[in-house]
């Protein structure tokens, strides 16, 4: 997209009394907004704009939004910053289909065809251990097997399902709910430049944009329009994650479900969501097998057996094996391993040690023990 083509975008949006919805209206009925912004009054009247937002658009934005966008344009400019209008043949082909998609997209890092098989998981910030490791499994699975993972860039699980893509080597996207040239929590700043490696961030909002809570909801029908569908891994019942999946039903895209220890509020909204409807997963080739359907055949092809597939398990040693087997995505102690396993103490933090080593179980303070 040219400058010129880019400030008469923002120059639109920047218009008194233009919101979102008023944009996209004007600009799939006039093909573009300098068009539109070229139109005399009574042309904008008979192209359906009232009296009032015609005179409006004649008037264009005032000095101050002026100011604002000649900086925009300059900030842009200087980060290097990938900007995608609606109407640009490379804006995202599921994302454009949703009833409301952002008139511009502000990237950094790299979107590529690869994206089209896209996945979200989204879920708790205040993520259990168990929670964490659920997500970093399905993403590292769900990316081993060709899909992108997107997400929110937050603490909790999204963060877990960012690292999760990483490891597999895969790729994966995250929307943030802030100006592009923001990075938010600030301690995700080194996640960040990872996923512009291997992915690409992206954002609606305009440059400097702080992350106030009203950019969040906006920023989640994005994740869910990205996705062929939505996994909750973890979430609270009034969670901001269940309105990414509320999001991705309207959209017309899976929902997915992990299932929870009913006691859990990190399980309360997983399994609301199970009541009403959505599928109830346990492994990353549940969520490729209800996906494969609605690919066309090409697409099918590039879907690789997820590598909770391909790989069943290392070859452990027996006792190794015991210890493995007792553990689960909830944190254990070397006790209490070592009760159920019925080994002694000693032989069980040697085994978890070497386990640790192969990364097939992660430690907790605490001396707890996870699967990995």
């Amino acid at each position: 997209m040219t400058q010129a083509t880019l400030e008469s975008w923002l120059r639109l949006r920047a218009i008194d009394g233009v919101g979102d919805v008023t944009v996209l209206r004007l600009v799939r009925a006039w093909r573009g907004p300098d068009i539109v912004l070229k139109a005399s009054r009574d042309e904008l009247i008979q192209g359906g704009c009232s009296p009032q937002l015609a005179d409006a658009i004649r008037r264009g934005p005032d000095s101050s939004a002026q100011r604002s966008i000649e900086l925009e344009l300059n900030a842009i400019e200087r980060g290097r910053i990938e900007v995608l209008n609606l109407l640009d043949p490379s804006y995202p082909i599921r994302l454009k289909m949703i009833v409301d998609p952002p008139s511009l997209l502000y990237i950094t890092g790299t979107l590529t065809e690869e994206d089209e098989l896209a996945v979200a998981i989204v879920g708790a910030r205040r993520a259990t251990a168990s929670g964490r490791a659920m997500t970093e499994e399905l993403s590292r699975d769900l990316a081993a097997a060709g899909m992108t993972v997107v997400s929110g860039l937050a603490r909790g699980v999204d963060a877990a399902a960012h690292r999760g893509a990483l490891a597999a080597q895969g790729r994966t996207i995250a929307v943030l709910g802030c100006g592009i040239d923001q990075t938010y929590p600030p301690e995700h700043e080194r996640l960040r430049k990872h996923i512009e490696e291997r992915g690409a961030i992206l954002s609606e909002t305009p440059m400097g944009a702080p992350p106030h809570s009203h950019h969040f909801p906006r920023r989640n029908r994005i994740i869910s329009g990205l996705s062929l569908g939505v996994i909750v891994t973890e979430a609270a019942i009034n969670s901001g994650s269940l309105i990414t999946a509320r999001f991705a039903a309207e959209q017309g895209r899976e929902v997915f479900a992990v299932p929870g220890f009913v006691k859990e509020d990190t399980s309360r909204g997983t399994n609301a969501l199970l009541k009403e409807g959505a599928a109830l997963i346990e492994r990353a080739q549940d969520v490729i097998d209800a996906i494969l359907p609605q690919l066309e055949q090409s697409s099918r092809r590039r879907l690789q057996p997820s590598r909770a597939e391909k790989v069943p398990g290392d070859q452990l040693g027996g006792v190794e094996q015991r210890v493995y087997d007792v553990l689960s995505y909830d944190p254990l102690t070397v006790d209490d391993v070592s009760v159920t396993a019925k080994l002694p103490v000693s032989t069980v933090m040697a085994s978890l040690l070497s386990l640790e080593l192969r990364q097939r179980v992660k430690q907790l303070p605490g001396q707890r023990y996870l699967r990995a």
